[in-house]
């Protein structure tokens, strides 16, 4: 369908499928195809039709800053030039670092598959520090149409030996401590994964180099608190209090205990995301978007008990400013090696939470959502905690047998006999 002048009220009101012309700029139009609009440019080249997108309608690409750019490719093309063959010329020679950097640019708007959202800052500046200390190092001048699987392999064996380690000063008092190992290596491939993939949706590259590529073990741990750790963390706890160690913070511990919560998904709770009737912490963000965790009645009896900070709304304020507790890592640093736990993480707190649930008979099921999480295969970590259903099932029918070989129990102290008459 065709515009006097294309505006941002009508290519809002478009629909899938549909194909929005112009008035002003020949050529130019909003195309609507799956989930996007998408502004692109008609054109004719040596009696050749071509057709170019210029971007995804929102932040750059307004009407007006589509219609400022289509002129100006329309002004190539009266130069006897053609821009759609030019971009993708400038695609194929785009190197890793270039890529990598494009990739960084787009991420916050760009939608995960997996999760149909984009990523979280936190996320992505970790995102930044893996390109920036490891795989522009590395592999950063190389063609990104000329990576190979082999070159991702040896790329993961130069990080996981060290090749990229470092120790840098990043201001007056902060550090970047760049590490090697397997860990580091796998999560950097499985980033590269991702940048390879974007690469593939957008024509820079034929074919994800790194599928196929076996990475190393990332490293994921599931480590539990056993009942005598439970009982030395507690006991810690209670003589950090008298020491005067930050209330807030041994109450957040707890609660991570208790509640099997994230670490951040703790410490940014808000006094308004508990429903103390219901027994949730209703969560407007977390790793797997907006969720509620079902709270247990000790965890709801901790959080009646703290009090409120005039003019805050945080559940755990800090004791500076106006936001919620920082410093918990440091503290737990200290409270972990006081009970004799120094490999333990806050993280494993849920691991424990997890564990508890499952070892207790909860089902994967019943305990994937308590923790949160979007995806069965994240609670599968947990199921060799689960008693098994075929063993328990042996043991019933054998123990069945064995009463029956065993015969009637003895009555009026006597045994009785199995004449056979």
């Amino acid at each position: 369908m065709a515009s006097k002048t294309m505006t941002k009220r009508n290519v809002d009101a478009m629909k899938p499928g549909d194909l929005l012309w112009d008035g002003d700029v020949l050529g130019f139009g909003c195309r609507y195809q799956r989930r996007d609009r998408v502004y692109v440019l008609k054109y004719r080249h040596e009696a050749q039709q071509r057709w170019l997108s210029i971007g995804k309608h929102g932040s750059p690409w307004t009407v007006e800053t589509a219609r400022k750019e289509a002129k100006r490719l329309l002004g190539l093309v009266a130069a006897g030039k053609d821009p759609a063959h030019e971009r993708d010329a400038s695609k194929r020679d785009l190197t890793v670092a270039e890529l990598c950097r494009q990739y960084l640019k787009e991420a916050p708007g760009l939608m995960l598959k997996r999760r149909g959202r984009p990523k979280k800052a936190s996320t992505l500046a970790i995102d930044h520090g893996r390109v920036e200390r490891h795989i522009i190092p590395l592999i950063g001048r190389i063609k990104a149409n000329k990576v190979t699987p082999t070159i991702i392999e040896s790329l993961q064996s130069r990080i996981m030996n060290g090749e990229t380690k470092a120790d840098i000063k990043t201001g007056k008092h902060g550090r970047a401590v760049v590490t090697g190992g397997p860990v580091a290596a796998a999560r950097v491939v499985g980033l590269l994964g991702g940048i390879f993939s974007y690469a593939l949706d957008r024509g820079i590259v034929a074919t994800n180099p790194t599928r196929g590529v076996v990475k190393f073990d990332s490293g994921k741990r599931e480590r539990y608190l056993s009942p005598p750790e439970l009982a030395r963390l507690g006991d810690e706890l209670l003589q950090a209090e008298a020491r005067g160690v930050n209330p807030g913070a041994i109450a957040c511990i707890r609660l991570l205990a208790l509640s099997g919560m994230r670490r951040n998904e703790a410490l940014s709770l808000r006094w308004s995301d508990i429903d103390f009737e219901r027994g949730l912490a209703n969560l407007s963000d977390s790793k797997t978007g907006a969720k509620a965790v079902t709270l247990g009645a000790p965890a709801l009896d901790l959080l009646r008990s703290l009090p409120r900070m005039a003019n805050s709304p945080w559940v755990f304020p800090a004791t500076k400013g106006k936001g919620y507790l920082l410093g918990l890592p440091k503290i737990w640093q200290k409270i972990r090696a006081n009970a004799g736990l120094d490999a333990v993480r806050l993280h494993d707190l849920r691991h424990g939470f997890a564990s508890a649930a499952v070892s207790g008979g909860q089902t994967l099921y019943v305990a994937g959502k308590l923790l949160g999480h979007a995806q069965a295969r994240t609670t599968e970590r947990y199921a060799h905690l689960a008693d098994d259903p075929l063993r328990l099932a042996a043991n019933m029918v054998a123990a069945t047998i064995q009463t029956a070989m065993d015969g009637p129990a003895e009555v009026d102290g006597t045994t009785p006999t199995n004449e056979v008459k």
